[in-house]
């Protein structure tokens, strides 16, 4: 049965290893659920009715000084050693998402989407192009003009430019059709941290914010909520 109904969570400030066992705990519970009902339906066969549904997430978080390097990711894109780390309060964990490597801090959205894509649509490209689409609309709405850099992924200004620059980067897993992980939306950044990184291991273009762009710092929860509104419409979602 195909449903839309999303749980909505904004759980502030959270460390990242927190955060992440939370995500690995509602994705593996909705990929067992969607493996018990297909075995339910395998051995009942036409007369299969179960009015069951797997659960669909929205979630979006902060996160302390961190770096992720994803699966596809070389190590030595951290230009940090251990000392480096300890200097700039901030830890390392390799994930288990696609992309390479990138970095959370105070005053960046991070979001991450737990969703059962049999719900919605069962292609993985336009699921990422959908969650770069509601990132351009809520700049848009900022008076900032984003955009897709054909060959990348994520949300640029200036976009094939010698002057591009990236706002939001974003990296995925999706197993069963069941997402994890998501995007990173500079808001407020902390853009120095990027400068001990090979961001996403692209080495010559930059990184920005809407502080950047802007000149002045923004209501991050202002932008969350027009976020939060342009995710749920574009997906189609009945946020609860």
């Amino acid at each position: 049965m195909k449903h839309k109904r999303v749980i909505f969570q904004d759980w502030g400030v959270t460390d990242y290893k927190v955060a992440w066992n939370r995500q690995e705990k509602f994705f593996n519970e909705t990929v067992e659920l969607k493996m018990k009902l297909r075995d339910r339906k395998a051995a009942a066969g036409d007369d299969f009715e179960d009015n069951t549904v797997t659960n669909n997430y929205l979630v979006f978080v902060e996160h302390p000084h961190v770096y992720t390097l994803g699966k596809s990711g070389k190590p030595e894109h951290l230009l940090l050693d251990e000392a480096g780390l300890k200097e700039k309060q901030a830890v390392y964990y390799p994930v288990n998402r696609g992309g390479d490597i990138t970095y959370h801090g105070p005053g960046q959205i991070v979001c991450y989407p737990i969703l059962d894509l049999d719900n919605f649509f069962t292609d993985i490209h336009l699921y990422m192009r959908k969650l770069e689409e509601a990132v351009i609309l809520t700049l848009a709405e900022f008076g900032i003009q984003a955009e897709r850099y054909p060959g990348y992924t994520g949300v640029w200004i200036d976009a094939g430019k010698d002057t591009a620059r990236k706002i939001c980067a974003m990296g995925v897993r999706c197993s069963r059709w069941v997402t994890m992980h998501g995007l990173a939306f500079n808001v407020n950044s902390d853009l120095d941290y990027f400068k001990h990184i090979v961001p996403c291991g692209i080495d010559d273009k930059d990184v920005t914010s809407m502080k950047k762009e802007l000149g002045e710092t923004v209501d991050i929860n202002k932008v969350k909520e027009i976020l939060k509104q342009h995710i749920s419409v574009l997906f189609g979602m009945e946020l609860i």
